[in-house]
């Protein structure tokens, strides 16, 4: 139950369930408008954003309502009104303004020392995000990521595309507090969580027009079921895509047939052949791109239909993204059919995806929409694809003008639209339950709609900020930002510059991706610069080694998928589910989390270590390996290649399960 009290002139102060989440008095007020001119500059999914905010003042109440609180401003025309609504649990808020001079708002929730912050979307650098702040815009996530370093500088001075610690593919303007309530702003406009200040958490927002909505809980938990009631849950996995290795090769039906029956013959249970040039493909400077024309090449892939048909013990799968290269033939009937965003001129908006020319396909248009599904239903579900890669949705334009709104306020909603459109296509073709499409994009309201996330375009290194320890921070946030199914590119992707991917940074991440809901390959964006998990019979026998340790997993996994469906409890947690009092349990450099309830991961993520710090809750810890009992607190275990240090709950009901595993 909220409590709302009224200081007419003076200020307000807004409870949920007891907790204060909102202080607004005269020396620090909690509501701002603004009038704002923002500058965006779109250059291959980077964006340039910069704000000038020409006027701020602060909204003073003048009296509650039925349920309506109303404020003012000297220099505001009318009023500004909260509107106040509990249902299914939680509280919401909508405001709006009768002035429509004024652009952007500015809302302050009361912040405590020592608390911390979680959600924001999928995040890699961070899983408490206080202290910095947090730009809510979906786009490339960049290479490298961190300013600092030699990668990001290289990519930045080649066509500035070096990312920074918040460039995100899915950014949510979500946040979870340690004080136990969640708060989510439902608008689609681009925001700021500016979490910077001591006594306060400051939302920014371009709009006037803001709905909100609070919950509080007991436990992190029962928190995420009610953020996930609100924003919707993904389906529990068929067991064909949790079982055994989805295989990501490429280069035509001779060599993809070929390598499949290597990595069979040397035991590798291959689940999936994942093709994402079944449509044909292209050489950039980047590297081997595809041909955006989602049309089964039968010049690569000869008798692929057949193969698919007959290899009943594989699934096949392919790959899709929102935009249609030009030239192509489905380019060309969505142009005659008015299927792409426009630009200012009313001309179809073509732009540069990296030296070729596509649109974009307008998925608010129900009839290009509808058109696409079809697209979808047709290619890829008809020539007998049980999955594909459902990639991209970060590109529309600011200055795009769509038919449901411009590009300033629909580009944050498309990730959601572009999921929508491949989960209807998989209902109304008769496959949820056993068809999974994979996504890199995401915005609020993903959840309900997509089957998997992934976690995108990592280096093929061990950096921090988007390297191999980055996906686990970004499989928790998303986990904490209702998206509770996350996989990776194994061996990571992104292959510039001096980086390559080596034998042993391969066996790491295969390492931890055994302990994930889904293990799943990429040759990258230069394959011959990078080790596969093929080229030896080595390192393919440590493959079907981790793959089998996998499976031995699964009655475990489905179980906390099947719990991720129900409940919104995301399979891969962090350990302050176990201990939130601690310090330690927030720090996202533990590079560890909790697989279920009762598995405890920490993956080497650090190149030649052989031994591995790692903190454990409070309890007591068995090492899966040596089967030695541990306390809650720092240790240290040895973490030879094929052992990462992985512990389970004494008094576990799968403690014969979990002893298994080292057999």
């Amino acid at each position: 139950m909220y409590e709302l009290e009224i200081r007419p002139g003076e200020g307000f102060a807004l409870r949920l369930d007891g907790k204060l989440l909102i202080q607004d008095t005269p020396d620090a007020p909690a509501l701002f408008l603004g009038r704002g001119k923002e500058n965006i500059h779109m250059f291959c999914g980077n964006f340039d954003i910069r704000d000038r905010v020409d006027e701020r003042t602060a909204l003073r109440p003048i009296g509650f309502a039925d349920g309506v609180l109303r404020l003012g401003s000297p220099v505001l025309t009318g009023e500004y009104r909260l509107r106040f609504a509990e249902r299914e649990g939680r509280l919401d808020i909508t405001g709006e303004c009768d002035d429509p001079d004024w652009n952007r708002l500015w809302l302050r929730l009361y912040a405590e020392e020592g608390e911390h912050l979680c959600g924001g979307g999928e995040q890699f650098s961070a899983l408490d995000l206080r202290g910095r702040l947090w730009p809510i815009w979906t786009r490339e996530q960049g290479v490298g990521r961190n300013k600092l370093t030699e990668v990001t500088r290289l990519a930045d001075a080649l066509d500035g595309s070096g990312g920074d610690y918040h460039t995100t593919f899915f950014p949510q303007p979500t946040l979870l507090s340690s004080r136990l309530y969640f708060a989510h702003l439902h608008n689609y406009e681009y925001a700021e969580l500016d979490l910077r200040e001591r006594d306060f958490h400051e939302l920014g927002l371009w709009t006037t027009r803001v709905h909100l909505s609070f919950a509080a809980a007991e436990s992190f938990p029962a928190l995420l079921e009610k953020l996930t009631a609100l924003l919707g849950r993904q389906p529990a996995l068929p067991d064909w895509a949790m079982r055994g290795l989805w295989l990501g090769v490429q280069g035509g039906t001779e060599r993809v047939t070929a390598l499949q029956k290597r990595c069979l013959d040397a035991g590798l249970d291959v689940s999936a052949v994942w093709i994402q040039d079944w449509e044909g493909k292209r050489v950039t400077s980047f590297g081997k791109r595809l041909q955006w024309d989602w049309r089964w090449n039968r010049e690569m892939y000869p008798g692929l239909d057949e193969i698919i048909q007959k290899d009943t013990g594989t699934a096949w799968m392919g790959y899709i993204n929102p935009y249609l290269v030009e030239g192509g033939v489905l380019f060309r009937e969505a142009a005659e059919k008015g299927y792409f965003v426009k630009n200012a001129a009313g001309e179809d908006y073509l732009f540069d995806f990296g030296e070729f020319n596509c649109g974009v396909v307008d998925l608010t248009d129900p009839a290009a929409f509808t058109w696409y599904k079809e697209v979808i239903k047709t290619n890829l579900i008809g020539l007998g694809f049980k999955g594909w890669m459902a990639d991209f949705g970060e590109y529309l334009p600011a200055d795009a003008v769509c038919r449901g709104g411009s590009g300033l306020q629909m580009h944050n909603a498309w990730p959601m639209l572009w999921a929508r459109c491949n989960r209807e296509a998989v209902e109304e073709a008769g496959k949820l339950g056993d068809c999974v499409f994979f996504m890199r994009s995401g915005a609020a309201g993903s959840q309900r709609y997509s089957t998997l996330l992934w976690a995108g375009d990592q280096c093929v290194d061990w950096s921090e900020d988007d390297g191999l320890p980055s996906v686990i921070t970004a499989a928790l946030s998303a986990g904490l930002s209702g998206y509770g199914l996350h996989t990776c590119d194994i061996g990571g992707y992104t292959t510039l510059f001096h980086l390559h991917r080596d034998e042993e940074l391969m066996q790491r991440w295969l390492e931890f991706a055994a302990f994930t809901p889904v293990m799943r390959t990429h040759e990258g964006n230069r394959p011959d610069s990078n080790v596969q998990l093929y080229d030896t019979p080595e390192l393919l026998a440590f493959a079907a080694h981790m793959t089998s340790l996998h499976n031995a997993l699964l009655p475990y996994l489905k179980r906390c998928v099947e719990e991720n469906a129900a409940s919104g409890l995301p399979v891969m947690r962090p350990l302050f589910f176990l201990q939130p009092e601690a310090a330690e349990a927030w720090d996202h450099r533990l590079y560890s989390y909790l697989l279920g309830d009762d598995l405890l991961v920490a993956p080497v993520v650090e190149p030649g270590a052989e031994r591995r710090r790692v903190w454990l809750p409070a309890g007591e810890w068995i090492h899966l390996w040596s089967g030695e009992k541990y306390p809650g607190g720092w240790t240290e275990v040895a973490a030879p290649i094929g052992q990462p240090p992985v512990f389970y709950r004494r008094g576990t009901d799968d403690a014969a399960l979990f002893e298994s595993l080292k057999n």
